[in-house]
This record gives structure tokens, C-alpha cells and sequence, in this order.
């Protein structure tokens, strides 16, 4: 063997050795080419802090760090997991307004993580551009392509002259340190100030936005959209657990509905457990405030598994049961959703069979449409 293949490979044998012993993590790579072609003169930077966020609740208690989903005091509270992942900044969005035709973005994440091997960067690591067209209504424009943990690129160039508002989506799978939207300079730039009464959606790895292709199009987002309100996404991959801490933080938001989409993490035993004590906190901490159940979806591949055909009807079976209680109990403005066809019925809606594609989310989108606007409406 030649020397200099044997020092490659010690080399490389160290290496994977301090990775396992977590070893500091290695300073941020340097930007890739695009991202470092700053236009000359250099943009406007606006940090997004200095208005605020949509779906970053608690803001009057202190944080860990800015994009938290969760304040400080919640650490110790919920289990380890669901404070680890409440790190990520799933479901915030920034609204502002501009005239620019060229949009820049600067953020910092969390992890150095980018993507997983069923979802892509654009998903867990990007942001992603919505504006509102001449009628009104939100449309796509574009998202990042995260190649480091510092992205600094343009987003979007060469857009029709006009005033008009826009909606940024922060990433689902990782969070953020810092961002900055940058616009050409004299370009006309208002930062728009968090909605209030959010719509309050407490699940699973599917609330937290597993699998979508880019943050808006996991279905707490589009419905935001249809709806025209703000939400707060509180979904913890692996741990939607219906857990009274969560449940006793979600009561001091002053929310538009509480959503509870939890039934993929809990089946039915541990349902029967926690659904109602978590309903009852959130009525005693909101009386009037809208309370909706979400039955667990099908799988898109239970048609040739039969087992797992018996295991969401007995889910089903569970939380309708549950529903039924409280209502016999006397809890009013209680809401339910079922899990039939909530991700469609050709086998199409999931990347892996358990998480939506874009497509899943869509239908499931839809399949909540009509039960939150009844729950809304005054």
C-alpha cells in the first residue's frame, strides 16, 4: 500500500471519530459563488426582528433564542424531545411590503442539517416566497436553494414593477438564527406586523411539515392562505402526544381554534389517556375558543397491508368515542374532522405512505377546509 493512501485513510478514519465523540462542529463553510455575487451597489438589509413574525406565539415571555418556537420557561416543562424540536422554526412566516423587482435573502440556520433523505433542502431548510396577485389572493413566487448554513442569495430577480405584499415562509425542519430580506436600494420596503388570533395547530411530524417540497405547502400553511389568518404550528415530529404542558401553554395564546392532530403519535390507547384532559385544559384557559379533533389518516398504502387497515379504524373508533364523551360531558364549540380519504384514494397522496407529499397535503388541506370555516364564523 502507498504511504499517501495509507495517511488518506487514517485520515479519514480520525475524522469519522471525532464526528462520533462530538467534536466541535466545523466553522461555516464559505458561501457558494451565487450566493456570494452580492449586486453592487449592495441591497437594503431589513432584519425581520424589528417587525416581528407570524406563528412565533408567546412573545411577551423571554426566549432562548429569537426563533424559538417555544419561550425559555417551556424547557423542563414538555419532555426533552418535543423542547429540542420546538427549535425549528415550523410554520413562522414574515409579511412586508415592496416595490422591489429584485428580493434578496440572508439567514443563518440552526443545523447544519439540510435535508432528509425523504424530504429536500427546500423543505427542511428553505424559505419560501409567496406574494398576493391584483385580486388579492396568495401565489407562489419562489423559494431558496439552501446550500450552506449561512444562505445569502438572491430569491428572486426580474419581478413586475408594483407595490404589492408579500409572505415569506420560514423553514419546517430546521430553525433559524438570523434573517434579513434584501431589496435594491431606494426600493420602497414595509414590514408588516404579525395578525393576531391565530389558528393553533398542535400534531405530529405531518403538522411539522413532513414531506413537504418547500414550507408553504404543508397544509397548516395553505390553509392559512384560504383562510386569510395567521396560524401557529406546534407539530413535533415523532411527539404529538396530546401532553398537558403543551396543552397548558396553547391556552394562554388568545387563538381563533385550536386544532388537534395528534392521533398518528398517540393510537388509540394513549388517546383514551390524554384527549380529553388536554380539551379540558385548553376550555378551562379559552371557554369560547373553538376546540377541532383530527381523526389519524390512512395510510396511502393500507390497501394491501391489512393490519395497519385494522390499526387507524380502531384509531378512528377511538377519538370518535372520545368526541362523543365531551360532547355528552357538555363541552360546546368542539369540532371533528375524519380520517377517510383525508390524503385521497389512489395510493398517491404520501412520499413514504405515512407523510404527505405536496400533493397529500393538499387534499388534506381540503379535507379541513369546510369544518374550520364552520368553526370560525362568528
Amino acid at each position: 500500500m502507498k504511504r499517501s493512501c495509507l495517511v488518506l485513510m487514517i485520515c479519514t478514519a480520525l475524522g469519522a471519530i471525532c464526528e462520533s465523540r462530538g467534536a466541535a462542529a466545523a466553522p461555516l463553510p464559505p458561501a457558494s459563488k451565487a450566493e456570494a455575487a452580492v449586486p453592487s451597489p449592495a441591497p437594503d438589509w431589513h432584519n425581520v426582528t424589528a417587525w416581528g413574525v407570524e406563528g412565533r406565539a408567546w412573545t411577551e415571555m423571554p426566549r432562548k433564542r429569537w426563533f424559538d418556537r417555544f419561550p425559555a420557561a417551556a424547557e423542563g416543562t414538555v419532555t426533552p424531545a418535543v423542547w429540542s424540536l420546538s427549535r425549528h422554526s415550523a410554520g413562522m412566516m414574515v409579511r412586508f411590503r415592496t416595490d422591489a423587482t429584485d428580493l434578496w435573502v440572508h439567514y443563518l440556520l440552526y443545523s447544519e442539517r439540510l435535508a432528509m433523505f425523504h424530504m429536500p433542502a427546500t423543505g427542511v431548510s428553505g424559505v419560501d416566497l409567496y406574494a398576493r396577485d391584483e385580486q388579492g389572493k396568495w401565489r407562489w413566487v419562489m423559494c431558496s436553494r439552501p446550500e450552506n448554513r449561512e444562505v445569502r442569495q438572491a430569491i428572486i430577480t426580474g419581478l413586475t414593477p408594483g407595490l404589492r405584499e408579500y409572505a415569506l415562509y420560514l423553514p419546517l425542519y430546521n430553525g433559524v438564527e438570523s434573517l434579513e430580506i434584501g431589496v435594491p436600494k431606494g426600493a420602497a420596503f414595509t414590514g408588516l406586523a404579525p395578525r393576531a388570533r391565530p389558528i393553533v395547530f398542535y400534531g405530529t411530524s405531518i403538522t411539522h411539515g413532513a414531506c413537504a417540497s418547500r414550507p408553504g405547502m404543508v397544509y397548516t400553511a395553505i390553509l392559512g392562505r384560504r383562510l386569510d389568518c395567521p396560524v401557529v404550528n406546534l407539530g413535533f415530529s415523532g411527539n404529538g402526544r396530546m401532553d398537558a404542558a403543551v396543552g397548558e401553554l396553547m391556552a394562554k395564546i388568545d387563538a381563533a381554534a385550536y386544532v388537534i392532530d395528534c392521533m398518528p403519535n398517540t393510537g388509540a390507547t394513549l388517546a383514551r389517556q390524554k384527549c380529553a384532559p388536554l380539551v379540558r385544559i385548553l376550555r378551562a384557559g379559552r371557554p369560547a375558543t373553538p376546540i377541532v379533533l383530527v381523526e389519524d389518516r390512512r395510510v396511502t398504502n393500507e390497501w394491501i397491508r391489512p393490519q395497519s387497515q385494522r390499526s387507524h379504524t380502531e384509531n378512528h373508533a377511538a377519538l370518535r368515542e372520545i368526541y362523543e364523551s365531551l360532547q355528552r360531558e357538555g363541552v360546546q364549540k368542539l369540532y371533528y374532522i375524519p380520517g377517510d380519504g383525508m390524503l385521497g384514494d389512489d395510493a398517491e397522496g404520501a412520499t413514504d405512505g405515512s407523510h404527505p407529499s405536496d400533493l397529500g397535503f393538499l387534499r388534506q388541506a381540503d379535507a379541513f377546509m369546510s369544518v374550520l370555516q364552520k368553526a370560525l364564523r362568528p
